[in-house]
């Protein structure tokens, strides 16, 4: 994705962002960890105000407003402040958050809260004004159809959940980036989470003992975990096939230690 910095929007865009913020002392194009056309910090005379968006043309300008509505809604997600479309540009100004990622290997003070947010983030509903499609459609084709039940859910599930994508502040674990949230079981994003503490240094078991901390994934039969993993890898595999990235082996393998894992888990349960 090329970025474009602030400076090279319209006029008409910054105008229009400018009626809410403000003038705009200086902007900061972010580096890393987002997708988007425009991503970048505005300091103004009120403080710093996080901005994204892509041009209203764009095929995928849809994506930022689903992300707004469902940022509204989010748990632990930063507040939608405004959302401008002007001079081309559909633009959203969310709150900014200070903070450090979260360290996810053993022992870090960091997991309690992880663990704390991931509980929040499994209690909320899905909004059911936005249509999305939800985790088992998404994924179809990756698991026998016959195992749908297992992927399905009403929850609201961030379905990425990169220490990337959450900060440590003083008020605890803050959630960015909900552009690929949809419906799906409360127990997911728990599960989400389990390649992630494996690829920080965990075992897959440590893995899975960390996430039964999270009561709606401690309470979720075995075989709709292993259905989940092995599908999630197979996801994994097939993105990477079509869209090679160096960070992608660490975490597919991650992702196979634990569908390892499940497997056996499952064939000793039997």
């Amino acid at each position: 994705m090329d970025r474009t910095a602030w400076l090279e929007l319209p006029p008409e865009a910054r105008s229009a962002v400018e009626t809410y913020t403000g003038p705009v002392e200086h902007a900061e194009t972010a580096e890393t960890g987002v997708m988007a056309r425009l991503a970048c910090t505005l300091h103004t005379a009120t403080g710093p105000v996080f901005v994204k968006g892509t041009r209203s043309d764009e095929p995928t300008a849809w994506m930022y407003d689903y992300e707004a509505r469902v940022t509204r809604v989010a748990p632990l997600a930063p507040r939608v402040l405004w959302q401008v479309d002007a001079g081309g540009w559909l633009l959203t100004g969310y709150e900014y958050l200070l903070g450090h990622h979260p360290d996810l290997s053993p022992g870090s003070p960091d997991l309690g809260p992880v663990l704390d947010a991931l509980t929040t983030m499994s209690e909320t509903p899905w909004p059911e004004q936005v249509r999305k499609k939800p985790l088992h459609i998404r994924w179809s084709g990756f698991f026998p159809a016959d195992r749908s039940p297992d992927l399905e859910g009403p929850a609201l599930v961030h379905s990425d959940v990169s220490p990337l994508n959450m900060l440590v502040t003083e008020d605890g674990i803050r959630v960015l980036d909900w552009a690929l949230a949809c419906p799906g079981p409360a127990w997911a994003d728990a599960a989400f989470a389990i390649p992630r503490f494996i690829h920080a240094g965990h075992t897959a078991e440590q893995a899975e003992a960390l996430a039964q901390a999270v009561p709606a994934y401690s309470n979720v039969e075995p075989s709709a975990v292993a259905t989940f993993a092995a599908t999630l890898c197979g996801v994994w595999e097939s993105r990477a096939a079509s869209d090679p990235a160096p960070h992608r082996a660490p975490l597919i393998a991650a992702a196979r230690a634990w569908t390892v894992h499940r497997s056996s888990q499952h064939v000793h349960n039997a």
